[in-house]
């Protein structure tokens, strides 16, 4: 079958080459992006060498068995095989959730709390802001040893428990104490930042919707959770992404907690303080199964993923839940004004 050229067809694709081949050397072309591409390369060069290549290559020694200094011998999965029958593993991750919740929960709503607050008509505000991001600049190796002295037999918290009449804690021996301590440093640590990220959403909110609370008679804890809290979701997500990012990776605290015992590689007495990733640090870098090491590296990669995508999950069904819900409203008060109600 013969096929019939548009006798204009040709002149036209001929122009609009021309005209591509135009904009591309031209001043305002493709050309334009070249200098800002060239001044940002180097970040780029850097993150490659510095960071895309040792994760590629940890996943790459996760499926070998090296010692750091002889020859690799590729073992395929066996060393995510041994993880999953490695007791000691799962007990650090079990303490690693326990002091996750222990320590993320609390966090979140103190932080939600005093962002409300800093926001509200309190004096001295900007000193109040600077005071509680001072912990999150803070050296947590050195704050961590203030803390040991702290949580010691004899130490600050049993004598205050003492002076009211109660029993000392063991804080440093007894499972719950150790947990307790650890979650208190992660608190002391994270609340003042959290509550300066809930602090930028609240003041993106519509002071109008404050004053209509407080003309309908709302109290403060009302305005809290009903006006509040709603608006700021996306604000609560990245909070509470980071905050179990940061929670998963807990190392400092009880490494340092715990120097005095093995140099901090057990987690204190019953290893109630071992973590994931004190853990991998022991296998890695005091056991030298630098493979082994890079395996619970990316199971604990694919927790925090899990429970990342929960988190987003939970969040953004909530919001597709009040769209729908307002929705419906909507209908039902198009139907009633078309009845007449």
């Amino acid at each position: 079958m013969a096929t019939v050229l548009d006798p204009a067809g040709a002149p036209a694709a001929e122009e609009r080459r021309a005209a591509r081949r135009g904009r591309s050397t031209a001043p305002g072309g493709r050309r334009r992006h070249v200098p800002p591409l060239l001044a940002v390369s180097p970040f780029y060069v850097l993150f490659a060498v510095f960071g895309t290549f040792p994760v590629l290559y940890s996943l790459y020694l996760s499926f070998q068995d090296w010692d750091g200094i002889g020859d690799m011998r590729f073992v395929g999965l066996k060393q995510y095989g041994w993880l999953l029958q490695d007791s000691v593993f799962w007990h650090s991750v079990l303490n690693t959730f326990e002091i996750w919740f222990l320590s993320t929960v609390p966090m979140l709503f103190l932080a939600l709390v005093l962002a409300f607050l800093l926001h509200s008509q309190v004096r001295f505000t900007g000193a109040l802001r600077v005071a509680y991001f001072i912990p999150n600049v803070t050296s947590m190796v050195a704050m961590t040893i203030v803390f040991g002295s702290v949580f010691a037999q004899a130490g600050l918290a049993n004598s205050v428990l003492r002076a009211v009449g109660l029993d000392g804690v063991g804080w440093l021996s007894s499972e719950w104490g150790i947990k307790s301590s650890v979650a208190i440093m992660i608190i002391w640590r994270w609340v003042g930042y959290n509550a300066l990220i809930f602090l930028a959403g609240l003041q993106a909110i519509p002071t109008e919707h404050f004053e209509a609370a407080r003309v309908d008679g709302a109290n403060s804890w009302q305005t809290l959770f009903r006006v509040v809290v709603p608006q700021l979701r996306p604000v609560i997500l990245f909070a509470a992404v980071t905050s179990t990012i940061n929670g998963l990776q807990i190392f400092t605290e009880s490494q340092v907690l715990f120097q005095s015992t093995d140099v901090g590689t057990t987690g204190g007495p019953g290893q109630e303080g071992m973590t994931i990733v004190l853990y991998l640090w022991q296998k890695a870098f005091k056991e030298h199964q630098f493979g082994y090491g890079a395996a619970m590296g990316w199971f604990l990669f694919a927790i925090i993923a899990i429970f990342t995508i929960i988190n987003w999950r939970l969040v953004s069904g909530s919001d597709r839940d009040d769209d729908r819900r307002s929705g419906i409203a909507g209908l039902l008060r198009r139907k009633g004004v078309r009845n007449g109600r």
